[in-house]
Protein backbone atom coordinates (compact mmCIF):
# COMPACT_ATOMS: atom_id res chain seq x y z
CA UNK A 1 0.00 0.00 0.00
CA UNK A 2 2.77 2.16 0.56
CA UNK A 3 3.10 5.52 2.29
CA UNK A 4 -0.08 7.85 3.47
CA UNK A 5 0.93 11.12 4.27
CA UNK A 6 -2.18 13.17 5.99
CA UNK A 7 -2.49 16.20 7.16
CA UNK A 8 -5.77 17.49 9.16
CA UNK A 9 -6.65 21.18 9.65
CA UNK A 10 -9.34 21.88 12.28
CA UNK A 11 -9.84 25.08 11.40
CA UNK A 12 -12.48 26.55 14.32
CA UNK A 13 -14.18 29.88 15.34
CA UNK A 14 -12.38 30.14 18.44
CA UNK A 15 -8.98 27.92 17.85
CA UNK A 16 -7.23 26.05 15.17
CA UNK A 17 -4.71 23.31 14.87
CA UNK A 18 -3.56 21.07 12.54
CA UNK A 19 -2.58 16.71 13.12
CA UNK A 20 -0.02 14.93 10.68
CA UNK A 21 0.69 11.78 10.17
CA UNK A 22 2.99 10.00 7.95
CA UNK A 23 3.29 6.01 8.31
CA UNK A 24 2.51 3.19 6.24
CA UNK A 25 -1.63 2.73 5.48
CA UNK A 26 -1.30 -0.65 7.67
CA UNK A 27 -0.15 1.15 10.89
CA UNK A 28 -2.61 2.12 13.51
CA UNK A 29 -1.83 5.37 14.28
CA UNK A 30 -1.81 8.07 16.48
CA UNK A 31 -1.20 11.07 15.10
CA UNK A 32 0.78 13.93 15.71
CA UNK A 33 -0.69 17.50 17.02
CA UNK A 34 1.23 20.60 16.67
CA UNK A 35 1.50 22.48 20.37
CA UNK A 36 0.88 26.15 20.01
CA UNK A 37 1.75 29.05 22.31
CA UNK A 38 5.13 28.89 23.42
CA UNK A 39 5.61 32.71 22.78
CA UNK A 40 3.08 33.47 25.64
CA UNK A 41 3.89 30.69 27.99
CA UNK A 42 1.39 28.44 27.15
CA UNK A 43 0.84 24.52 25.43
CA UNK A 44 -2.45 23.86 23.45
CA UNK A 45 -3.51 21.87 20.71
CA UNK A 46 -4.65 24.88 19.08
CA UNK A 47 -4.48 28.47 18.69
CA UNK A 48 -6.27 31.13 18.61
CA UNK A 49 -8.37 31.61 15.47
CA UNK A 50 -7.71 35.33 14.87
CA UNK A 51 -5.39 36.95 11.96
CA UNK A 52 -4.32 40.36 11.24
CA UNK A 53 -3.31 42.36 8.40
CA UNK A 54 -1.52 45.37 8.10
CA UNK A 55 -3.53 48.81 6.66
CA UNK A 56 -2.57 47.62 3.15
CA UNK A 57 -4.46 44.30 3.50
CA UNK A 58 -0.70 42.41 3.86
CA UNK A 59 -1.06 39.66 6.07
CA UNK A 60 0.71 39.73 9.07
CA UNK A 61 0.23 37.60 11.34
CA UNK A 62 -2.31 34.69 13.03
CA UNK A 63 -3.10 33.01 16.41
CA UNK A 64 -0.93 33.69 19.73
CA UNK A 65 1.33 35.89 17.65
CA UNK A 66 -1.31 38.36 16.83
CA UNK A 67 -2.02 38.39 20.64
CA UNK A 68 1.57 39.59 21.10
CA UNK A 69 1.54 42.12 18.38
CA UNK A 70 -1.68 43.44 17.52
CA UNK A 71 -2.94 42.95 21.60
CA UNK A 72 0.14 45.32 22.66
CA UNK A 73 -0.53 47.91 20.23
CA UNK A 74 -1.40 51.30 21.33
CA UNK A 75 -5.31 51.76 19.91
CA UNK A 76 -4.72 54.39 17.53
CA UNK A 77 -2.06 51.88 15.79
CA UNK A 78 -4.47 49.06 16.27
CA UNK A 79 -7.01 50.56 14.80
CA UNK A 80 -4.93 51.20 11.04
CA UNK A 81 -5.24 47.47 11.25
CA UNK A 82 -7.66 44.71 9.98
CA UNK A 83 -8.03 42.31 13.11
CA UNK A 84 -10.06 39.26 12.37
CA UNK A 85 -11.63 37.03 15.57
CA UNK A 86 -14.14 34.19 15.13
CA UNK A 87 -14.60 34.99 11.68
CA UNK A 88 -15.75 31.31 10.46
CA UNK A 89 -19.14 32.57 11.97
CA UNK A 90 -19.73 34.42 8.51
CA UNK A 91 -20.37 31.68 6.98
CA UNK A 92 -22.98 29.86 9.11
CA UNK A 93 -26.82 29.75 8.29
CA UNK A 94 -26.56 31.31 5.11
CA UNK A 95 -25.81 30.78 1.33
CA UNK A 96 -22.25 31.84 0.47
CA UNK A 97 -20.66 34.19 -2.30
CA UNK A 98 -17.42 34.28 -3.04
CA UNK A 99 -17.88 38.26 -2.84
CA UNK A 100 -18.99 37.77 1.07
CA UNK A 101 -17.21 41.17 2.96
CA UNK A 102 -16.09 40.76 6.68
CA UNK A 103 -15.83 43.59 8.80
CA UNK A 104 -12.59 43.87 11.04
CA UNK A 105 -12.64 45.08 14.19
CA UNK A 106 -12.21 48.15 13.50
CA UNK A 107 -15.13 48.73 11.12
CA UNK A 108 -13.64 48.10 7.73
CA UNK A 109 -14.71 45.69 5.54
CA UNK A 110 -12.49 42.97 3.85
CA UNK A 111 -13.03 40.37 1.59
CA UNK A 112 -13.99 36.96 3.29
CA UNK A 113 -11.96 34.74 0.92
CA UNK A 114 -8.88 36.53 1.29
CA UNK A 115 -9.39 36.19 5.23
CA UNK A 116 -10.35 32.80 5.27
CA UNK A 117 -7.43 31.80 2.56
CA UNK A 118 -4.75 33.66 4.35
CA UNK A 119 -5.31 31.90 7.57
CA UNK A 120 -5.65 28.39 5.59
CA UNK A 121 -2.45 29.63 3.97
CA UNK A 122 -0.59 30.43 6.93
CA UNK A 123 -1.54 26.50 9.02
CA UNK A 124 -0.62 24.90 5.24
CA UNK A 125 2.91 26.57 5.64
CA UNK A 126 3.48 25.93 9.37
CA UNK A 127 2.59 22.20 9.13
CA UNK A 128 4.96 21.51 6.12
CA UNK A 129 7.93 23.70 8.43
CA UNK A 130 6.89 21.63 11.54
CA UNK A 131 6.94 18.29 9.14
CA UNK A 132 10.51 19.35 7.90
CA UNK A 133 11.59 19.26 11.45
CA UNK A 134 10.89 16.22 12.63
CA UNK A 135 11.87 14.17 9.42
CA UNK A 136 15.90 15.25 9.40
CA UNK A 137 14.99 18.06 6.96
CA UNK A 138 13.65 16.14 3.98
CA UNK A 139 11.65 17.96 1.74
CA UNK A 140 7.84 18.41 1.68
CA UNK A 141 5.22 20.18 -0.60
CA UNK A 142 1.80 20.41 -0.61
CA UNK A 143 1.08 17.73 -2.78
CA UNK A 144 2.80 15.10 -1.36
CA UNK A 145 -0.03 15.01 1.22
CA UNK A 146 -3.66 14.44 1.49
CA UNK A 147 -5.09 17.28 3.43
CA UNK A 148 -8.12 17.05 5.61
CA UNK A 149 -10.42 19.97 6.07
CA UNK A 150 -12.84 19.95 9.01
CA UNK A 151 -16.05 21.37 8.55
CA UNK A 152 -19.50 21.57 10.43
CA UNK A 153 -22.40 19.48 9.23
CA UNK A 154 -24.49 21.60 9.43
CA UNK A 155 -23.30 24.27 7.03
CA UNK A 156 -24.64 24.74 3.72
CA UNK A 157 -22.81 23.44 0.55
CA UNK A 158 -22.15 26.85 -0.54
CA UNK A 159 -20.19 27.23 2.46
CA UNK A 160 -17.66 24.13 2.35
CA UNK A 161 -16.98 25.25 -1.80
CA UNK A 162 -16.36 28.57 -0.48
CA UNK A 163 -13.56 26.35 1.85
CA UNK A 164 -12.40 24.54 -0.79
CA UNK A 165 -11.58 27.79 -2.86
CA UNK A 166 -10.28 29.62 -0.07
CA UNK A 167 -7.88 26.31 0.29
CA UNK A 168 -7.12 26.31 -3.25
CA UNK A 169 -6.19 30.39 -2.94
CA UNK A 170 -4.22 29.29 -0.46
CA UNK A 171 -1.94 26.47 -1.70
CA UNK A 172 -3.26 23.62 -0.40
CA UNK A 173 -4.47 22.35 -3.69
CA UNK A 174 -3.93 23.56 -7.31
CA UNK A 175 -5.11 22.53 -10.83
CA UNK A 176 -4.85 18.67 -10.95
CA UNK A 177 -3.94 17.99 -7.41
CA UNK A 178 -7.76 18.71 -6.24
CA UNK A 179 -8.40 15.38 -4.82
CA UNK A 180 -5.81 16.05 -2.58
CA UNK A 181 -8.14 18.14 -0.51
CA UNK A 182 -11.01 15.75 1.79
CA UNK A 183 -13.34 17.63 3.80
CA UNK A 184 -14.45 15.68 7.25
CA UNK A 185 -17.44 16.95 8.70
CA UNK A 186 -16.31 17.67 12.32
CA UNK A 187 -18.72 15.12 13.80
CA UNK A 188 -17.48 12.69 11.90
CA UNK A 189 -13.98 13.17 12.80
CA UNK A 190 -14.80 13.13 16.26
CA UNK A 191 -16.76 9.71 15.84
CA UNK A 192 -14.31 7.82 13.93
CA UNK A 193 -11.63 9.04 17.00
CA UNK A 194 -14.03 8.04 20.23
CA UNK A 195 -14.95 4.87 18.33
CA UNK A 196 -11.10 4.17 19.05
CA UNK A 197 -10.74 4.90 22.22
CA UNK A 198 -10.09 2.68 25.37
CA UNK A 199 -12.27 3.28 28.56
CA UNK A 200 -9.49 5.00 30.24
CA UNK A 201 -9.64 7.78 27.11
CA UNK A 202 -12.96 9.11 28.64
CA UNK A 203 -13.51 11.48 31.47
CA UNK A 204 -15.04 8.90 34.65
CA UNK A 205 -16.89 11.52 35.46
CA UNK A 206 -19.69 9.56 38.37
CA UNK A 207 -17.45 7.29 39.20
CA UNK A 208 -18.03 4.63 35.89
CA UNK A 209 -15.84 3.64 33.66
CA UNK A 210 -17.09 3.48 30.10
CA UNK A 211 -15.87 2.98 26.35
CA UNK A 212 -18.06 3.03 23.40
CA UNK A 213 -19.44 -0.75 22.09
CA UNK A 214 -18.28 -1.17 19.18
CA UNK A 215 -20.96 -4.07 17.80
CA UNK A 216 -22.95 -3.94 15.24
CA UNK A 217 -26.81 -1.74 16.17
CA UNK A 218 -25.04 0.23 18.23
CA UNK A 219 -26.35 3.80 18.19
CA UNK A 220 -25.32 7.20 19.33
CA UNK A 221 -25.14 10.86 19.52
CA UNK A 222 -21.94 12.75 18.77
CA UNK A 223 -22.40 16.55 19.77
CA UNK A 224 -19.02 18.86 18.56
CA UNK A 225 -19.22 21.52 20.89
CA UNK A 226 -17.56 24.42 19.35
CA UNK A 227 -16.76 28.06 19.99
CA UNK A 228 -19.64 28.90 17.27
CA UNK A 229 -21.60 26.26 16.32
CA UNK A 230 -22.90 23.03 18.11
CA UNK A 231 -22.93 20.26 15.32
CA UNK A 232 -24.87 16.94 15.90
CA UNK A 233 -25.09 13.41 14.27
CA UNK A 234 -26.40 10.59 15.00
CA UNK A 235 -24.80 7.30 14.36
CA UNK A 236 -24.74 3.83 14.12
CA UNK A 237 -21.91 1.34 14.04
CA UNK A 238 -22.42 -1.10 11.34
CA UNK A 239 -20.20 -4.25 10.50
CA UNK A 240 -16.52 -4.13 10.74
CA UNK A 241 -15.02 -0.19 10.95
CA UNK A 242 -18.15 1.35 9.37
CA UNK A 243 -21.00 3.83 10.58
CA UNK A 244 -23.74 4.97 9.28
CA UNK A 245 -25.79 7.87 9.93
CA UNK A 246 -29.15 7.91 10.86
CA UNK A 247 -30.10 11.31 11.23
CA UNK A 248 -29.57 14.19 9.17
CA UNK A 249 -26.87 16.65 10.81
CA UNK A 250 -29.15 19.18 13.45
CA UNK A 251 -27.37 21.82 15.49
CA UNK A 252 -27.09 25.63 16.23
CA UNK A 253 -24.91 28.41 17.08
CA UNK A 254 -25.22 28.41 20.22
CA UNK A 255 -21.60 27.15 21.44
CA UNK A 256 -19.23 28.32 23.74
CA UNK A 257 -19.16 31.83 22.21
CA UNK A 258 -22.63 32.34 23.26
CA UNK A 259 -21.11 32.09 27.31
CA UNK A 260 -18.57 34.68 26.70
CA UNK A 261 -21.41 37.10 24.95
CA UNK A 262 -23.50 36.84 28.32
CA UNK A 263 -20.16 37.30 30.57
CA UNK A 264 -19.46 40.38 27.99
CA UNK A 265 -23.14 41.73 28.96
CA UNK A 266 -22.49 40.97 32.45
CA UNK A 267 -19.82 43.47 32.58
CA UNK A 268 -21.09 46.50 30.51
CA UNK A 269 -23.77 45.71 33.24
CA UNK A 270 -21.42 46.37 36.13
CA UNK A 271 -19.19 49.56 34.39
CA UNK A 272 -21.82 51.52 33.41
CA UNK A 273 -22.71 54.99 32.50
CA UNK A 274 -20.68 54.53 29.57
CA UNK A 275 -17.30 52.81 30.86
CA UNK A 276 -17.25 49.62 30.16
CA UNK A 277 -18.40 51.19 25.98
CA UNK A 278 -15.10 53.95 26.22
CA UNK A 279 -12.64 50.84 27.74
CA UNK A 280 -13.79 48.56 24.75
CA UNK A 281 -13.63 51.56 22.04
CA UNK A 282 -9.83 53.00 23.93
CA UNK A 283 -8.23 48.90 24.91
CA UNK A 284 -9.65 46.38 22.55
CA UNK A 285 -6.56 44.43 22.79
CA UNK A 286 -7.03 44.56 26.82
CA UNK A 287 -10.66 43.33 26.44
CA UNK A 288 -8.83 40.38 24.45
CA UNK A 289 -6.38 39.69 27.25
CA UNK A 290 -9.97 39.26 29.53
CA UNK A 291 -11.65 37.07 27.38
CA UNK A 292 -8.89 34.64 27.00
CA UNK A 293 -8.92 34.33 30.78
CA UNK A 294 -12.01 33.61 30.80
CA UNK A 295 -11.95 31.11 28.43
CA UNK A 296 -9.91 29.15 30.61
CA UNK A 297 -11.83 30.14 33.71
CA UNK A 298 -15.17 29.12 32.08
CA UNK A 299 -14.02 25.30 31.99
CA UNK A 300 -14.74 25.03 35.89
CA UNK A 301 -17.63 24.87 37.58
CA UNK A 302 -16.71 27.09 40.62
CA UNK A 303 -16.36 30.64 41.48
CA UNK A 304 -13.70 32.70 39.29
CA UNK A 305 -11.25 35.80 39.69
CA UNK A 306 -10.74 37.76 36.45
CA UNK A 307 -7.91 40.08 36.82
CA UNK A 308 -9.21 43.83 35.99
CA UNK A 309 -6.36 45.60 34.19
CA UNK A 310 -5.40 48.86 35.26
CA UNK A 311 -6.83 50.54 32.56
CA UNK A 312 -10.46 49.88 33.28
CA UNK A 313 -9.72 50.80 36.67
CA UNK A 314 -8.52 53.73 35.50
CA UNK A 315 -11.13 55.04 33.62
CA UNK A 316 -13.77 53.28 36.19
CA UNK A 317 -12.46 56.60 38.51
CA UNK A 318 -12.85 59.23 36.32
CA UNK A 319 -16.90 58.85 37.35
CA UNK A 320 -16.09 59.63 40.72
CA UNK A 321 -16.21 56.80 42.53
CA UNK A 322 -14.22 53.99 43.81
CA UNK A 323 -14.39 50.81 41.69
CA UNK A 324 -15.88 48.81 44.83
CA UNK A 325 -19.30 51.03 44.21
CA UNK A 326 -19.49 50.18 41.17
CA UNK A 327 -20.44 46.76 42.26
CA UNK A 328 -22.52 47.91 44.95
CA UNK A 329 -25.87 46.50 44.00
CA UNK A 330 -24.60 43.95 41.38
CA UNK A 331 -25.58 40.65 42.64
CA UNK A 332 -23.54 37.50 41.39
CA UNK A 333 -19.94 39.73 41.36
CA UNK A 334 -17.87 41.49 43.98
CA UNK A 335 -14.81 43.35 43.95
CA UNK A 336 -11.96 41.47 44.93
CA UNK A 337 -8.65 43.51 45.62
CA UNK A 338 -7.64 43.63 41.56
CA UNK A 339 -9.65 40.81 40.42
CA UNK A 340 -13.78 41.15 39.61
CA UNK A 341 -14.92 37.92 41.59
CA UNK A 342 -17.89 35.78 39.73
CA UNK A 343 -19.76 33.52 41.81
CA UNK A 344 -21.11 29.95 40.83
CA UNK A 345 -23.90 30.63 40.17
CA UNK A 346 -23.25 33.42 37.81
CA UNK A 347 -21.05 31.79 36.14
CA UNK A 348 -23.67 28.96 35.24
CA UNK A 349 -26.42 31.86 34.16
CA UNK A 350 -23.91 32.60 31.57
CA UNK A 351 -24.28 29.09 30.13
CA UNK A 352 -28.49 28.78 30.46
CA UNK A 353 -29.67 29.80 26.99
CA UNK A 354 -26.30 27.69 24.89
CA UNK A 355 -27.68 24.67 27.29
CA UNK A 356 -31.01 25.17 26.79
CA UNK A 357 -30.37 24.71 23.13
CA UNK A 358 -28.23 21.95 23.05
CA UNK A 359 -30.54 20.17 25.59
CA UNK A 360 -33.81 20.73 23.00
CA UNK A 361 -31.97 19.58 20.34
CA UNK A 362 -30.60 16.41 21.86
CA UNK A 363 -33.95 16.29 23.17
CA UNK A 364 -35.68 16.19 19.51
CA UNK A 365 -33.56 13.31 18.43
CA UNK A 366 -34.33 11.59 21.42
CA UNK A 367 -37.74 11.55 21.03
CA UNK A 368 -37.70 10.00 17.46
CA UNK A 369 -38.07 5.98 17.09
CA UNK A 370 -33.69 5.12 17.87
CA UNK A 371 -32.27 3.47 20.30
CA UNK A 372 -29.50 5.70 21.30
CA UNK A 373 -26.60 4.49 24.27
CA UNK A 374 -24.63 7.18 24.06
CA UNK A 375 -23.90 10.91 24.01
CA UNK A 376 -20.64 11.29 23.00
CA UNK A 377 -19.36 15.55 23.76
CA UNK A 378 -16.50 16.78 22.39
CA UNK A 379 -14.60 20.04 20.93
CA UNK A 380 -13.04 22.66 23.16
CA UNK A 381 -16.49 23.89 24.48
CA UNK A 382 -17.01 20.53 26.00
CA UNK A 383 -13.79 20.89 28.22
CA UNK A 384 -16.19 23.03 30.06
CA UNK A 385 -17.77 21.18 33.36
CA UNK A 386 -21.19 22.84 33.54
CA UNK A 387 -22.10 21.57 30.09
CA UNK A 388 -20.66 18.19 30.66
CA UNK A 389 -22.97 17.94 34.16
CA UNK A 390 -25.46 19.31 32.74
CA UNK A 391 -25.96 17.00 29.85
CA UNK A 392 -25.46 13.83 32.42
CA UNK A 393 -28.37 15.02 34.50
CA UNK A 394 -30.65 15.81 31.64
CA UNK A 395 -30.00 12.63 29.84
CA UNK A 396 -28.63 9.58 32.42
CA UNK A 397 -32.04 8.16 32.57
CA UNK A 398 -31.61 7.58 28.77
CA UNK A 399 -27.96 6.68 27.69
CA UNK A 400 -24.30 7.30 28.69
CA UNK A 401 -22.77 10.45 28.42
CA UNK A 402 -19.08 10.15 27.37
CA UNK A 403 -16.78 12.62 26.76
CA UNK A 404 -13.06 11.96 25.48
CA UNK A 405 -9.95 13.31 27.94
CA UNK A 406 -8.90 15.53 25.70
CA UNK A 407 -12.03 16.99 23.71
CA UNK A 408 -10.86 19.70 21.62
CA UNK A 409 -8.48 17.19 20.39
CA UNK A 410 -10.38 14.48 18.96
CA UNK A 411 -11.85 16.05 15.67
CA UNK A 412 -8.46 16.98 14.45
CA UNK A 413 -7.10 13.41 15.18
CA UNK A 414 -10.46 11.87 14.24
CA UNK A 415 -9.73 14.00 10.88
CA UNK A 416 -6.72 12.23 10.01
CA UNK A 417 -7.99 8.93 10.32
CA UNK A 418 -10.79 9.82 8.25
CA UNK A 419 -8.61 11.04 5.38
CA UNK A 420 -7.09 7.31 5.57
CA UNK A 421 -10.11 6.02 5.32
CA UNK A 422 -13.06 7.76 3.53
CA UNK A 423 -15.43 5.71 3.40
CA UNK A 424 -15.88 5.27 7.37
CA UNK A 425 -19.25 6.36 7.15
CA UNK A 426 -21.02 4.23 4.77
CA UNK A 427 -23.89 5.69 4.77
CA UNK A 428 -25.23 9.25 5.29
CA UNK A 429 -28.94 10.98 4.66
CA UNK A 430 -29.31 13.39 1.82
CA UNK A 431 -29.82 17.02 3.53
CA UNK A 432 -32.07 17.67 0.27
CA UNK A 433 -33.65 16.38 -2.88
CA UNK A 434 -31.99 16.90 -5.71
CA UNK A 435 -33.38 17.04 -9.26
CA UNK A 436 -33.01 18.18 -12.97
CA UNK A 437 -34.70 19.75 -15.19
CA UNK A 438 -36.59 18.17 -18.36
CA UNK A 439 -39.51 17.50 -21.04
CA UNK A 440 -42.21 15.31 -20.45
CA UNK A 441 -44.80 14.70 -23.36
CA UNK A 442 -47.86 16.72 -21.74
CA UNK A 443 -50.95 15.59 -19.97
CA UNK A 444 -53.68 18.08 -19.21
CA UNK A 445 -54.80 16.10 -16.48
CA UNK A 446 -51.53 16.61 -14.63
CA UNK A 447 -49.39 19.44 -16.41
CA UNK A 448 -50.01 23.03 -15.68
CA UNK A 449 -51.31 24.64 -19.12
CA UNK A 450 -48.65 27.69 -18.65
CA UNK A 451 -45.70 25.16 -18.79
CA UNK A 452 -47.15 23.87 -22.36
CA UNK A 453 -44.47 23.49 -25.02
CA UNK A 454 -45.40 22.90 -29.22
CA UNK A 455 -42.81 22.05 -31.48
CA UNK A 456 -42.93 19.83 -34.55
CA UNK A 457 -42.69 16.25 -32.67
CA UNK A 458 -46.15 17.57 -30.20
CA UNK A 459 -46.78 18.57 -27.14
CA UNK A 460 -44.34 19.06 -23.79
CA UNK A 461 -44.50 19.81 -20.54
CA UNK A 462 -41.32 21.50 -19.31
CA UNK A 463 -39.53 22.59 -16.55
CA UNK A 464 -41.16 19.06 -14.95
CA UNK A 465 -38.60 18.32 -11.76
CA UNK A 466 -37.10 14.62 -12.53
CA UNK A 467 -35.88 13.32 -8.83
CA UNK A 468 -32.66 12.21 -8.52
CA UNK A 469 -32.31 11.90 -4.66
CA UNK A 470 -34.70 12.60 -2.51
CA UNK A 471 -34.42 14.59 1.10
CA UNK A 472 -33.40 12.01 4.26
CA UNK A 473 -32.77 8.98 1.66
CA UNK A 474 -29.71 7.07 2.27
CA UNK A 475 -26.71 7.95 0.09
CA UNK A 476 -23.86 5.10 -0.09
CA UNK A 477 -20.49 6.11 0.53
CA UNK A 478 -19.25 7.78 -3.23
CA UNK A 479 -22.77 6.44 -5.08
CA UNK A 480 -23.73 6.86 -8.12
CA UNK A 481 -27.32 7.40 -9.55
CA UNK A 482 -27.43 6.82 -13.62
CA UNK A 483 -30.31 8.57 -15.68
CA UNK A 484 -31.18 8.25 -19.28
CA UNK A 485 -32.59 11.48 -21.04
CA UNK A 486 -33.50 12.15 -24.31
CA UNK A 487 -33.63 15.02 -26.86
CA UNK A 488 -37.58 16.99 -27.28
CA UNK A 489 -36.33 18.36 -30.33
CA UNK A 490 -34.79 16.16 -33.52
CA UNK A 491 -32.62 18.72 -34.85
CA UNK A 492 -30.71 20.20 -32.02
CA UNK A 493 -26.90 19.77 -31.44
CA UNK A 494 -26.23 20.66 -27.83
CA UNK A 495 -28.88 19.36 -24.71
CA UNK A 496 -28.71 21.82 -21.69
CA UNK A 497 -28.69 20.24 -18.39
CA UNK A 498 -30.04 22.28 -15.06
CA UNK A 499 -29.40 20.84 -12.00
CA UNK A 500 -32.03 21.85 -9.01
CA UNK A 501 -32.13 21.52 -4.87
CA UNK A 502 -35.34 21.97 -2.31
CA UNK A 503 -35.81 20.93 1.00
CA UNK A 504 -39.34 19.53 -0.21
CA UNK A 505 -40.18 15.62 -0.70
CA UNK A 506 -41.88 16.09 -4.11
CA UNK A 507 -41.53 19.47 -6.33
CA UNK A 508 -43.35 19.17 -9.52
CA UNK A 509 -41.74 21.80 -11.13
CA UNK A 510 -38.15 23.56 -10.98
CA UNK A 511 -39.78 27.22 -10.81
CA UNK A 512 -41.28 26.36 -7.24
CA UNK A 513 -41.28 28.18 -4.42
CA UNK A 514 -37.58 26.97 -2.60
CA UNK A 515 -36.32 25.16 -5.72
CA UNK A 516 -32.90 26.61 -6.31
CA UNK A 517 -30.35 25.84 -8.96
CA UNK A 518 -26.98 25.11 -8.51
CA UNK A 519 -25.22 23.88 -11.54
CA UNK A 520 -25.71 23.95 -15.54
CA UNK A 521 -23.57 22.68 -18.71
CA UNK A 522 -24.64 22.05 -22.31
CA UNK A 523 -23.19 18.93 -23.84
CA UNK A 524 -22.82 18.97 -27.46
CA UNK A 525 -24.78 16.35 -29.57
CA UNK A 526 -23.76 16.56 -33.35
CA UNK A 527 -25.32 14.38 -34.95
CA UNK A 528 -28.63 14.37 -35.40
CA UNK A 529 -29.11 10.75 -37.26
CA UNK A 530 -31.31 9.52 -34.62
CA UNK A 531 -33.13 12.21 -33.77
CA UNK A 532 -35.33 11.72 -30.73
CA UNK A 533 -33.37 8.09 -29.71
CA UNK A 534 -30.08 9.86 -29.08
CA UNK A 535 -29.26 8.94 -25.54
CA UNK A 536 -27.55 11.30 -22.96
CA UNK A 537 -26.30 9.20 -19.71
CA UNK A 538 -26.46 11.67 -16.59
CA UNK A 539 -24.53 10.20 -13.88
CA UNK A 540 -24.82 11.87 -10.33
CA UNK A 541 -21.98 11.09 -7.78
CA UNK A 542 -23.56 11.10 -4.09
CA UNK A 543 -22.51 10.19 -0.91
CA UNK A 544 -19.87 12.68 0.08
CA UNK A 545 -19.64 16.33 1.18
CA UNK A 546 -18.99 17.28 -2.55
CA UNK A 547 -21.48 16.52 -5.38
CA UNK A 548 -20.43 15.81 -9.10
CA UNK A 549 -22.70 15.58 -12.14
CA UNK A 550 -21.40 14.01 -15.46
CA UNK A 551 -23.37 13.56 -18.70
CA UNK A 552 -22.38 11.79 -21.88
CA UNK A 553 -23.80 11.90 -25.19
CA UNK A 554 -23.88 8.40 -26.22
CA UNK A 555 -23.57 8.45 -29.74
CA UNK A 556 -20.52 10.86 -30.24
CA UNK A 557 -19.04 10.55 -26.75
CA UNK A 558 -19.09 14.14 -26.27
CA UNK A 559 -19.08 14.70 -22.23
CA UNK A 560 -19.29 17.49 -19.57
CA UNK A 561 -19.21 17.33 -15.59
CA UNK A 562 -19.36 19.84 -13.11
CA UNK A 563 -18.87 19.75 -9.36
CA UNK A 564 -22.12 20.89 -8.65
CA UNK A 565 -21.55 24.69 -7.76
CA UNK A 566 -23.14 25.97 -4.52
CA UNK A 567 -21.25 28.63 -4.62
CA UNK A 568 -23.30 31.90 -6.52
CA UNK A 569 -21.78 35.52 -7.49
Amino acid sequence: MGESYIISIDFGTTYSGYAFSLTSREEEVNPHVKFWGEEVGLETPKTPTCILFDEHQQFVSFGYEVKQTYLRNSGKQSRAKFFFDCFKMSLYGKKVTTDLTIKAANGREMKALKVFAEALRFLKDDALKTIQQNTEGKKFTASDFTWVLTVPAIWDHSAKQFMREAATQAGIVTEGTENNLVFALEPEAASVYCKKLPSEGFIAENGGESKLNQSPGTQYIIVDCGGGTIDITVHEVISGRNLKELHKASGNDLGGQTVDKQFKKFLKEIFCNGVWDEYEKSYPNEIQKIMYEFAIAKKRDDDIDITCPLNLATLAKKTHKKIEKFFKNVEGASWNDGSIKIFKQKLRSFFAQSLQGITLSLREILQKCFNIQYILLVGGYADSKILRRHITDEFIDQCKVLCPFRPQEAIVKGAVDFGRNQGVVAFRKSAFTYGISVYERFDASKHKPEKKYKNKHGEWCKNIFMKMLQIDEDVGWNQVKNFNLYPVDSDQTSLSYKFYRTKHENPQYVDEEEVEKIGSFVVDSPNTALGLNRKTEVNIEFGFTEMKATATDIDSGSTESIKLDFLTN
